[in-house]
Protein backbone atom coordinates (compact mmCIF):
# COMPACT_ATOMS: atom_id res chain seq x y z
CA UNK A 1 0.00 0.00 0.00
CA UNK A 2 1.20 3.00 -1.21
CA UNK A 3 2.64 5.32 2.75
CA UNK A 4 0.46 8.30 1.17
CA UNK A 5 -2.49 6.62 2.05
CA UNK A 6 -1.99 4.84 5.39
CA UNK A 7 -1.00 8.42 6.55
CA UNK A 8 -4.74 9.40 5.19
CA UNK A 9 -5.77 6.40 7.39
CA UNK A 10 -4.04 7.25 10.39
CA UNK A 11 -5.22 10.86 10.30
CA UNK A 12 -8.75 10.12 9.29
CA UNK A 13 -9.33 6.78 11.48
CA UNK A 14 -7.69 8.65 14.71
CA UNK A 15 -8.60 12.26 14.91
CA UNK A 16 -12.40 11.33 13.57
CA UNK A 17 -12.37 8.63 16.91
CA UNK A 18 -11.25 10.95 19.51
CA UNK A 19 -13.77 12.95 18.23
CA UNK A 20 -17.05 10.12 18.42
CA UNK A 21 -15.42 9.64 21.50
CA UNK A 22 -15.71 12.91 22.85
CA UNK A 23 -19.06 13.09 21.44
CA UNK A 24 -19.77 10.25 23.72
CA UNK A 25 -17.94 10.81 26.87
CA UNK A 26 -19.63 14.39 26.74
CA UNK A 27 -23.78 12.90 26.69
CA UNK A 28 -22.52 9.73 29.21
CA UNK A 29 -19.15 10.01 31.09
CA UNK A 30 -19.56 6.94 33.04
CA UNK A 31 -19.68 4.86 29.84
CA UNK A 32 -16.05 3.78 28.96
CA UNK A 33 -16.77 0.52 29.60
CA UNK A 34 -19.44 -0.26 26.72
CA UNK A 35 -16.84 1.39 24.68
CA UNK A 36 -14.09 -0.22 25.46
CA UNK A 37 -16.12 -3.33 25.23
CA UNK A 38 -17.45 -2.96 21.65
CA UNK A 39 -14.10 -1.82 20.52
CA UNK A 40 -12.66 -5.25 21.54
CA UNK A 41 -15.54 -7.35 20.70
CA UNK A 42 -15.48 -6.03 16.99
CA UNK A 43 -11.82 -5.97 16.76
CA UNK A 44 -11.73 -9.87 18.30
CA UNK A 45 -14.05 -11.15 15.49
CA UNK A 46 -12.26 -9.53 12.98
CA UNK A 47 -9.61 -11.19 14.12
CA UNK A 48 -10.91 -14.62 14.63
CA UNK A 49 -12.08 -14.74 11.03
CA UNK A 50 -9.12 -13.09 8.97
CA UNK A 51 -6.15 -13.67 11.53
CA UNK A 52 -6.56 -16.86 13.53
CA UNK A 53 -8.93 -18.56 10.44
CA UNK A 54 -11.91 -19.62 12.78
CA UNK A 55 -9.46 -21.00 14.98
CA UNK A 56 -7.75 -23.27 13.01
CA UNK A 57 -4.66 -21.25 13.10
CA UNK A 58 -2.28 -21.49 15.85
CA UNK A 59 -0.63 -18.52 17.82
CA UNK A 60 3.25 -18.11 16.99
CA UNK A 61 3.49 -16.84 20.50
CA UNK A 62 2.16 -19.24 23.16
CA UNK A 63 -0.86 -18.58 24.62
CA UNK A 64 0.50 -18.35 28.44
CA UNK A 65 2.48 -14.90 27.13
CA UNK A 66 -0.73 -13.91 25.54
CA UNK A 67 -2.13 -13.45 28.72
CA UNK A 68 -0.03 -12.00 30.85
CA UNK A 69 -0.57 -9.82 27.99
CA UNK A 70 -3.67 -9.03 27.84
CA UNK A 71 -3.81 -8.63 31.47
CA UNK A 72 -1.94 -5.59 30.93
CA UNK A 73 -3.48 -4.65 28.03
CA UNK A 74 -7.25 -4.94 29.16
CA UNK A 75 -6.29 -2.93 32.60
CA UNK A 76 -4.51 -0.15 30.61
CA UNK A 77 -7.50 0.24 28.12
CA UNK A 78 -10.37 0.01 31.30
CA UNK A 79 -8.68 2.58 33.64
CA UNK A 80 -7.65 5.11 30.78
CA UNK A 81 -11.64 5.13 29.51
CA UNK A 82 -12.77 5.49 32.84
CA UNK A 83 -10.58 8.15 33.67
CA UNK A 84 -12.51 10.42 31.58
CA UNK A 85 -15.33 9.82 34.08
CA UNK A 86 -12.77 11.38 36.73
CA UNK A 87 -13.48 15.13 35.76
CA UNK A 88 -10.38 14.42 33.91
CA UNK A 89 -11.16 16.64 30.44
CA UNK A 90 -10.36 15.05 26.67
CA UNK A 91 -7.43 17.47 26.07
CA UNK A 92 -5.61 16.65 29.43
CA UNK A 93 -6.22 13.04 28.80
CA UNK A 94 -4.49 13.39 25.33
CA UNK A 95 -1.80 15.23 26.50
CA UNK A 96 -1.30 12.98 29.96
CA UNK A 97 -1.08 10.11 27.14
CA UNK A 98 1.56 11.46 25.87
CA UNK A 99 3.65 10.92 28.62
CA UNK A 100 4.00 7.22 27.56
CA UNK A 101 7.93 7.91 26.52
CA UNK A 102 8.60 9.35 30.37
CA UNK A 103 7.44 6.02 31.43
CA UNK A 104 8.77 4.14 28.83
CA UNK A 105 12.53 5.44 29.77
CA UNK A 106 11.66 5.07 33.69
CA UNK A 107 11.20 1.13 33.38
CA UNK A 108 13.87 1.13 31.00
CA UNK A 109 15.98 1.95 33.52
CA UNK A 110 14.45 0.06 35.92
CA UNK A 111 14.28 -3.16 34.43
CA UNK A 112 16.47 -3.34 31.20
CA UNK A 113 19.20 -0.98 32.87
CA UNK A 114 19.15 0.86 29.91
CA UNK A 115 21.19 4.29 29.35
CA UNK A 116 20.19 6.95 27.44
CA UNK A 117 22.06 9.96 26.18
CA UNK A 118 21.97 13.91 27.73
CA UNK A 119 19.77 14.80 24.78
CA UNK A 120 17.15 12.20 25.15
CA UNK A 121 17.26 13.08 29.09
CA UNK A 122 16.06 16.51 28.20
CA UNK A 123 13.53 15.44 26.18
CA UNK A 124 11.82 13.46 28.54
CA UNK A 125 12.39 16.98 30.98
CA UNK A 126 10.67 19.00 28.54
CA UNK A 127 7.90 16.28 28.24
CA UNK A 128 8.11 16.27 32.29
CA UNK A 129 7.46 19.94 32.38
CA UNK A 130 4.57 20.14 30.11
CA UNK A 131 2.55 17.66 31.56
CA UNK A 132 3.34 18.99 34.88
CA UNK A 133 1.93 22.46 33.47
CA UNK A 134 -0.87 21.59 32.26
CA UNK A 135 -2.02 19.25 35.17
CA UNK A 136 -1.21 22.06 37.86
CA UNK A 137 -3.24 24.53 35.11
CA UNK A 138 -6.12 22.14 35.05
CA UNK A 139 -5.91 21.22 38.87
CA UNK A 140 -6.22 24.94 39.13
CA UNK A 141 -9.40 25.17 37.02
CA UNK A 142 -11.15 22.18 39.07
CA UNK A 143 -10.27 23.62 42.11
CA UNK A 144 -11.72 27.52 41.26
CA UNK A 145 -14.76 25.49 39.37
CA UNK A 146 -17.61 26.59 42.39
CA UNK A 147 -18.44 29.63 44.30
CA UNK A 148 -17.34 30.13 47.66
CA UNK A 149 -20.95 28.78 49.12
CA UNK A 150 -20.11 25.53 47.18
CA UNK A 151 -16.72 24.69 48.60
CA UNK A 152 -17.52 20.92 49.25
CA UNK A 153 -18.70 20.27 46.57
CA UNK A 154 -15.73 21.84 45.18
CA UNK A 155 -13.55 19.84 47.21
CA UNK A 156 -15.45 16.67 46.03
CA UNK A 157 -14.88 17.72 42.10
CA UNK A 158 -10.77 18.20 43.16
CA UNK A 159 -11.04 14.56 44.54
CA UNK A 160 -12.26 12.85 41.69
CA UNK A 161 -9.71 14.54 39.67
CA UNK A 162 -7.01 13.78 41.75
CA UNK A 163 -7.90 10.68 41.44
CA UNK A 164 -8.76 10.82 37.81
CA UNK A 165 -4.84 11.98 37.48
CA UNK A 166 -3.85 8.81 39.69
CA UNK A 167 -5.87 6.25 37.27
CA UNK A 168 -3.73 8.23 34.30
CA UNK A 169 -0.06 7.73 35.82
CA UNK A 170 -0.99 3.86 36.49
CA UNK A 171 -2.23 3.20 33.28
CA UNK A 172 0.56 5.13 32.03
CA UNK A 173 3.70 2.94 33.59
CA UNK A 174 1.45 -0.10 32.78
CA UNK A 175 1.51 0.63 29.44
CA UNK A 176 5.41 0.92 29.72
CA UNK A 177 5.89 -2.24 31.74
CA UNK A 178 3.42 -3.64 28.82
CA UNK A 179 5.51 -2.45 26.08
CA UNK A 180 8.76 -4.24 27.47
CA UNK A 181 6.96 -7.19 27.88
CA UNK A 182 5.92 -7.13 24.07
CA UNK A 183 9.68 -5.80 23.79
CA UNK A 184 10.92 -8.98 24.97
CA UNK A 185 8.65 -11.56 23.04
CA UNK A 186 9.24 -10.04 20.01
CA UNK A 187 12.73 -10.55 20.36
CA UNK A 188 12.55 -14.59 21.45
CA UNK A 189 9.54 -15.57 18.62
CA UNK A 190 9.34 -12.85 15.79
CA UNK A 191 7.05 -9.90 15.63
CA UNK A 192 3.37 -11.10 14.50
CA UNK A 193 1.61 -7.77 14.98
CA UNK A 194 -1.59 -8.75 13.68
CA UNK A 195 -1.64 -12.01 15.85
CA UNK A 196 -0.96 -9.71 19.04
CA UNK A 197 -3.80 -7.42 18.22
CA UNK A 198 -6.50 -10.59 17.69
CA UNK A 199 -5.37 -11.96 21.18
CA UNK A 200 -4.72 -8.74 23.07
CA UNK A 201 -8.47 -7.82 21.86
CA UNK A 202 -9.76 -11.88 22.32
CA UNK A 203 -8.60 -12.87 25.31
CA UNK A 204 -10.12 -9.95 27.36
CA UNK A 205 -13.23 -10.63 26.14
CA UNK A 206 -14.76 -12.77 29.57
CA UNK A 207 -13.20 -9.99 31.73
CA UNK A 208 -16.04 -7.69 30.99
CA UNK A 209 -18.49 -9.81 32.51
CA UNK A 210 -17.17 -8.26 35.59
CA UNK A 211 -18.58 -5.02 33.84
CA UNK A 212 -21.57 -6.34 32.62
CA UNK A 213 -24.00 -4.45 34.67
CA UNK A 214 -22.47 -1.39 33.91
CA UNK A 215 -22.23 -2.41 30.22
CA UNK A 216 -25.75 -3.04 30.61
CA UNK A 217 -27.08 0.03 32.08
CA UNK A 218 -25.37 2.40 29.58
CA UNK A 219 -26.58 0.49 26.31
CA UNK A 220 -29.87 1.31 28.14
CA UNK A 221 -29.23 4.51 28.23
CA UNK A 222 -27.91 4.27 24.76
CA UNK A 223 -31.03 2.78 23.23
CA UNK A 224 -33.17 5.61 24.78
CA UNK A 225 -31.17 8.93 23.40
CA UNK A 226 -32.57 10.85 20.36
CA UNK A 227 -33.48 9.08 16.90
CA UNK A 228 -30.95 9.66 14.27
CA UNK A 229 -31.02 8.66 10.49
CA UNK A 230 -28.11 7.56 9.38
CA UNK A 231 -26.91 9.79 5.69
CA UNK A 232 -26.85 7.17 2.57
CA UNK A 233 -28.49 4.18 3.94
CA UNK A 234 -31.24 5.74 5.50
CA UNK A 235 -31.49 3.17 8.53
CA UNK A 236 -33.07 5.10 12.01
CA UNK A 237 -31.22 4.24 15.04
CA UNK A 238 -30.65 5.83 18.65
CA UNK A 239 -27.69 8.64 18.36
CA UNK A 240 -25.34 7.57 20.72
CA UNK A 241 -25.51 3.43 19.25
CA UNK A 242 -24.60 5.53 15.61
CA UNK A 243 -21.50 7.04 17.54
CA UNK A 244 -20.31 4.27 19.23
CA UNK A 245 -20.51 2.48 15.52
CA UNK A 246 -18.91 5.00 14.14
CA UNK A 247 -15.95 5.11 17.25
CA UNK A 248 -15.66 1.68 16.61
CA UNK A 249 -15.23 1.81 12.97
CA UNK A 250 -12.89 4.81 12.85
CA UNK A 251 -10.80 3.06 15.76
CA UNK A 252 -10.34 0.00 13.30
CA UNK A 253 -9.17 2.28 11.00
CA UNK A 254 -6.81 3.82 13.13
CA UNK A 255 -5.41 0.68 14.19
CA UNK A 256 -4.66 -0.60 10.69
CA UNK A 257 -3.42 2.68 9.25
CA UNK A 258 -0.61 2.73 12.20
CA UNK A 259 -0.20 -0.98 10.94
CA UNK A 260 0.44 0.03 7.62
CA UNK A 261 2.15 3.15 8.24
CA UNK A 262 4.94 0.81 10.53
CA UNK A 263 5.59 -1.65 7.99
CA UNK A 264 5.75 0.82 5.18
CA UNK A 265 7.65 3.69 6.83
CA UNK A 266 10.86 4.53 8.67
CA UNK A 267 10.03 4.67 12.77
CA UNK A 268 11.11 8.05 12.27
CA UNK A 269 7.67 8.92 9.53
CA UNK A 270 5.90 7.25 12.19
CA UNK A 271 6.53 9.09 14.96
CA UNK A 272 6.20 12.28 13.20
CA UNK A 273 2.64 11.43 11.95
CA UNK A 274 1.52 10.09 14.99
CA UNK A 275 2.87 13.47 16.88
CA UNK A 276 1.35 15.48 14.41
CA UNK A 277 -2.03 13.53 14.67
CA UNK A 278 -2.16 13.81 18.38
CA UNK A 279 -1.81 17.79 17.88
CA UNK A 280 -4.20 17.95 15.71
CA UNK A 281 -6.53 16.18 17.51
CA UNK A 282 -6.01 18.07 20.61
CA UNK A 283 -6.86 21.21 18.17
CA UNK A 284 -9.70 19.86 17.46
CA UNK A 285 -11.10 19.33 20.84
CA UNK A 286 -10.22 22.46 21.67
CA UNK A 287 -11.60 24.40 19.82
CA UNK A 288 -14.85 22.32 18.10
CA UNK A 289 -16.07 21.51 21.91
CA UNK A 290 -14.84 24.55 23.42
CA UNK A 291 -12.64 22.89 26.30
CA UNK A 292 -11.24 25.10 28.55
CA UNK A 293 -7.51 25.64 27.67
CA UNK A 294 -5.24 28.66 28.68
CA UNK A 295 -2.09 30.08 27.69
CA UNK A 296 -0.46 28.18 30.18
CA UNK A 297 -1.97 24.90 28.91
CA UNK A 298 -0.45 25.95 25.05
CA UNK A 299 3.21 26.81 27.34
CA UNK A 300 2.54 23.03 28.82
CA UNK A 301 1.61 21.44 25.79
CA UNK A 302 4.83 22.99 23.10
CA UNK A 303 7.08 21.51 25.84
CA UNK A 304 5.05 17.55 25.48
CA UNK A 305 5.72 18.01 21.57
CA UNK A 306 9.09 19.92 21.22
CA UNK A 307 10.15 17.23 23.82
CA UNK A 308 8.48 14.31 21.91
CA UNK A 309 10.07 15.52 18.86
CA UNK A 310 13.68 15.85 20.13
CA UNK A 311 13.34 12.44 21.83
CA UNK A 312 12.96 10.66 18.42
CA UNK A 313 15.84 13.06 17.20
CA UNK A 314 14.06 14.22 14.19
CA UNK A 315 16.47 16.91 13.74
CA UNK A 316 18.83 14.72 13.62
CA UNK A 317 17.57 12.25 11.26
CA UNK A 318 15.68 15.00 9.05
CA UNK A 319 18.69 16.64 7.70
CA UNK A 320 20.39 13.51 6.19
CA UNK A 321 16.58 12.16 4.97
CA UNK A 322 16.57 15.63 2.58
CA UNK A 323 19.83 15.35 1.48
CA UNK A 324 18.87 11.93 0.23
CA UNK A 325 15.41 13.77 -1.55
CA UNK A 326 17.60 16.29 -3.19
CA UNK A 327 19.80 13.92 -4.99
CA UNK A 328 17.23 11.84 -6.02
CA UNK A 329 15.65 15.14 -7.65
CA UNK A 330 19.44 16.07 -9.61
CA UNK A 331 20.18 12.51 -10.25
CA UNK A 332 16.69 12.28 -12.33
CA UNK A 333 17.30 15.46 -13.74
CA UNK A 334 20.93 14.72 -15.15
Amino acid sequence: MHPGLAVGLVFGGCCSNVVFLELLIREFPGCGNLITFAQFFFIAIEGFIFEANFGRKRPTIPIRYYLIMVAMFFTVSVVNNYALNLNIAMPLHMIFRSGSLIANMALGIIILKKRYTISKYTSIALVSLGIFTCTFMSAKQVSSMSSPSEDEENVSAFIWWLLGILALTFALLMSARMGIFQETLYKRFGKHSKEALFYNHALPIPGFLLLAPDIYRHALLFSQSEPFQVPVIGVTLPIMWFYLIMNIITQYVCIRGVFILTTECTSLTVTLVLTLRKFISLIFSILYFRNPFTAWHWIGTLFVFVGTLMYTEVWNNLGPLLDRKQKKQEEKQE
